[in-house]
């Protein structure tokens, strides 16, 4: 690409080391007008200074936009009505961020007659991925610049060496270096780098921010009630609130109670493992509560088939392919099968443990306590059915075992 053929360029920016040396590269590179992008998806920082430092290396046009609410209904509540895990174990916080952020860049670009865009994700990670596939599902010709894939600062101190040249605003001290590299918003906080690049060395509980240590969790019990309409969590015991607040106070009853730690070694999708520290409270909740309503209120071969294909879904997200046509053709399956989802699940939550202990649906329940009772069922079932049921489904393993015993 011709670096003298971009005029404008929107750039996803936090205000911190990383975004602002990009900030000043492209414009010594490429000699273009900046548009500055910074989110709030809740990753609870202050944002007003990212303006400023913006302000005095010389953009003009400055977004800051509060995108909880999107993010939580439009973003985080669609996922989980997949029950969405990747691996086994990641309840794709980071990921699921990548598509909405993809998204508001694009917008930005077509408001303000921008010719590409550009992030600070690294050439090792996911996020280039997420970022990238995303601009283009929403506008195919868009130009995208990847300064780690292009300039040769490739340390911690060269980009301190660079922000010192140029003069940068920049809060730092030569030699020092942050632990771990973060991410957060809404839904989790991630933690990768430092000590944690041994898969053998534990975490050190200082690292934490969001929850407490379960050994350090109250010696009591919290019992709440989780409210459902149509797969989506709408209240809290009974208050009903926004997606956004409704996910920030299940991120602190979870937290208070040890809930929602992870450590995990997972599959990157440009083909290295990678070792992560996750903090989910709130998430590891709604998991385990929307999985309980899903249990009364789904038939058995739609709630099977869901999970058949949870898998495939939770790879998409994490791969960044939430604006492919074939999951969006996913969602619309799933979210048909989350019309009669709706009741209260009770949760016990208890020293890092969610612990589901009831739930009811007075309107949409497929459970039959008549049908299900060990005690005299008046005739609606009859036991003696169920011998030919069986016989029937062993005449296939019957057949195969006198086929075997000929032999």
């Amino acid at each position: 690409m011709a670096k003298a053929s971009v005029k404008k360029v929107v750039l996803a920016y936090s205000g911190g080391l990383d975004t602002s040396v990009i900030l000043k590269w492209l414009q010594e590179t490429y000699h273009c007008d900046i548009v500055t992008f910074t989110a709030d998806i809740g990753q609870g920082e202050e944002l007003e200074p990212a303006r400023h430092k913006a302000e005095l290396m010389g953009v003009k046009e400055i977004f800051i936009d509060d995108l909880r609410e999107e993010f939580v209904r439009d973003f985080v509540f669609p996922m989980f009505r997949s029950n969405a895990i990747y691996e086994g174990e990641y309840l794709l916080g980071t990921s699921i961020a990548r598509p909405l952020i993809a998204k508001r860049l694009i917008e930005i670009v077509r408001m303000t007659g921008a010719d590409a865009i550009s992030h600070g994700a690294t050439g090792k990670g996911n996020d280039q991925v997420r970022f990238e596939l995303g601009a283009y599902a929403l506008m195919p010709d868009i130009r995208v610049i990847a300064p780690w894939r292009e300039w040769d600062l490739t340390s911690r101190e060269t980009l301190l060496a660079y922000a010192k040249q140029h003069g940068i605003p920049i809060e730092y001290q030569t030699g020092t270096k942050s632990p771990y590299s973060m991410d957060a918003n809404l839904l989790h906080i991630s933690y990768e780098g430092g000590v944690l690049e041994d898969p053998w060395t534990p975490a050190e509980d200082p690292m934490w921010r969001w929850s407490v240590s379960p050994e350090a969790a109250p010696d009591k019990v919290t019992m709440i009630d989780l409210t459902f309409e149509q797969g989506d969590p709408v209240a809290i015991d009974g208050k009903r609130m926004s997606p956004a607040a409704l996910l920030a106070k299940l991120n602190e009853i979870g937290g208070a109670n040890g809930i929602g730690r992870l450590d995990l070694v997972e599959n990157r999708y440009v083909g290295m493992k990678s070792r992560g520290c996750y903090e989910t409270p709130g998430g590891t909740i709604l998991l385990k509560a929307h999985r309980a309503i899903e249990s009364i209120t789904l038939d058995r071969e739609v709630a099977h088939l869901k999970d058949d294909l949870m898998p495939r879904y939770a790879s998409l997200v994490y791969n960044g392919y939430w604006w492919s046509p074939e999951r969006s053709m996913l969602q619309k399956m799933i979210d048909e099968s989350q019309q009669r989802v709706n009741g209260v699940v009770r949760m016990k939550l208890y020293k890092g443990n969610a612990i589901v202990v009831g739930r009811k649906s007075e309107r949409d329940s497929l459970f039959d306590s008549v049908l299900a009772t060990f005690e005299d069922d008046a005739g609606s079932y009859n036991q003696a059915d169920a011998a030919g049921f069986i016989r029937l489904n062993a005449l296939r393993m019957r057949v195969e075992a006198k086929r075997d015993s000929r032999g």
